[in-house]
């Protein structure tokens, strides 16, 4: 009894870290699947738009696909739950058209569309379309996880 009691303990204790390390497994899959749904946008060259004509450009395009574009934001650990997004938040700026423009600027305007652009859904498609591979990522890594801690 006083092993079982141990054990569970140590689980308890190992927890946050657990869902932390699993929630990132599962995280990566979805940064890389809207890093490969970035990649399907169709752009043409940089035009001033006539009604709903515009369409992103190549440099657009190019600023979304960039190594390390789409990112995992820093883990936020609150009592027994751990949180965290991802998505273009804290990708910097690109050079569009001889201007500074913020990166995740840029992906709201492709993913959602504007006045002068018609909308590309890549990152609703992505997350969709990864969510169960994601889901798979996060039981295996916990899985993985709790027999180390039961081995331990």
């Amino acid at each position: 009894m006083e092993q079982l009691t141990e054990m569970l303990s140590q689980a308890g204790n190992a927890a946050q870290g657990i869902a932390a390390a699993a929630l990132y497994e599962g995280a990566g899959v979805v940064a890389d699947a809207i890093s490969a749904g970035a990649r399907s946008v169709s752009t043409s060259p940089f035009k001033y738009a006539k009604g709903w004509q515009r369409q992103p450009s190549p440099e657009e395009k190019a600023a979304l696909v960039s190594a390390g574009a789409a990112g995992i934001a820093k883990f936020q650990k609150t009592g027994n739950s751990v949180n965290t997004s991802v998505g273009y938040n804290k990708s910097g700026y690109a050079n569009v058209n001889g201007k500074q423009k913020p990166v995740a600027v840029i992906a709201n305007a492709i993913n959602s569309g504007t006045s002068f652009m018609k909308k590309q859904p890549f990152i609703r498609k992505a997350v969709s379309s990864s969510q169960g591979k994601a889901t798979s990522a996060i039981e295996s890594k916990i899985s993985e996880l709790v027999e180390k801690v039961i081995k331990e």
